[in-house]
């Protein structure tokens, strides 16, 4: 089964260049992400969907949708971006997901051209969680170095937890740790 999953996330993200703004592959010690982006970082829309497949079988889907624009922090060229991160998620016993609010902001470093920061925050209160998710939080600290004009590698910290509902109770990381990866854009 680990073979075959495997084996869709690489075929998806060789069709992806052909309607990608641009593709992202992560890792951590257990777990291994895919993430498109449809729209590119100067469109006014940021659309993407990205699967997450974590050591143990589970399965972690979202879909993302979020309000972009540039502004400045702190006389730091801004990419920022403001709406919802849908995600469902499947392990042997348990299910659930949740319709995130929040956002993210990539800060550009102009006197190091091609380091940048990002920082991504999401939350959904149980009003917003189904299955046997009662809340969810999603935390993605980046640092990434623009290697080529249309490649970067970064490296990071991902957090993904939800409280989980009655009968079961108790909080469960979904997906926590150090991550490394690379994105391409199209």
């Amino acid at each position: 089964m680990k073979v075959s999953r495997i084996s869709v996330m690489v075929l998806s993200l060789a069709a992806a260049p052909a309607f990608a703004g641009d593709v992202d592959l992560s890792l951590t010690d257990d777990s291994v992400k895919g993430q498109v982006n449809f729209l590119g970082n100067n469109d006014d829309l940021q659309m993407g969907a990205g699967y997450t497949y974590r050591e143990g079988g589970l399965d972690i889907l979202n879909l993302d949708f979020h309000a972009q624009g540039r502004t400045a922090i702190g006389n730091l060229p801004t990419t920022a971006g403001l709406g919802m991160r849908g995600f469902a998620w499947d392990a042997d016993q348990v299910d659930g997901g949740a319709i995130a609010l929040g956002g993210y902001a990539t800060l550009n470093i102009p006197r190091v051209p091609g380091l940048s920061f990002t920082g991504g925050l999401h939350y959904a209160p149980s009003i917003l969680s189904f299955g046997d998710s009662d809340d969810l939080t999603s935390l993605e600290l980046r640092a990434s170095y623009r290697v080529i004009r249309n490649a970067e590698v970064f490296a990071g910290y991902r957090y993904l937890n939800t409280e989980l509902d009655r009968p079961f109770r108790g909080d469960v990381d979904l997906d926590d740790g150090i991550l490394a990866g690379m994105k391409i854009y199209f």
